[in-house]
């Protein structure tokens, strides 16, 4: 018998797409924002607060990026739903209906999510998209 292999999100890499996140913020003029990184299962592998971030943030990003691993969706589908009425949604437990979270795809394959909060929602999305971007650029896929 065969069992499937599947990639997985090692610190190492986490610490790319936080860097890569921070970096295109950075190039923007934000320099303060929370970046929550989860895997597959959608738990923490790395969590990171800048100076001047209110502590609540840290339970938006984690949520936000939970959830996008979790569907395998960026979290501004859900904002979107709700947005359309779908306000049902909100009460799903874990539910952060917010943009600012993308899956982290490599090969079709849901490696887990990264998060940006505390600037804009947009800009937290563009920031966290420009993290996945750079591993791919690494990786492939």
């Amino acid at each position: 018998m065969d069992l499937p292999t599947r990639r997985v999100l090692t610190l190492d890499a986490a610490k790319e797409i936080a860097e890569a996140a921070r970096a295109y913020g950075a190039e923007h003029g934000h320099h303060t924002s929370i970046i929550a990184i989860v895997d597959a299962g959608a738990h923490l592998v790395l969590l990171e607060r800048q100076d001047g971030i209110p502590h609540g943030t840290i339970e938006v990003a984690t949520l936000k990026a939970q959830i996008s691993a979790r569907f395998g969706v960026p979290s501004k589908n859900f904002r979107d739903a709700v947005d359309e009425g779908l306000v049902g949604l909100v009460g799903l437990p874990g539910m952060a209906a917010f943009e600012g979270a993308v899956p982290i795809i490599i090969d079709g394959e849901c490696l887990g999510a990264i998060a940006v909060s505390g600037i804009d929602e947009a800009m937290d999305g563009a920031m966290s998209q420009a993290g996945v971007d750079r591993l791919v650029e690494l990786v492939g896929g």
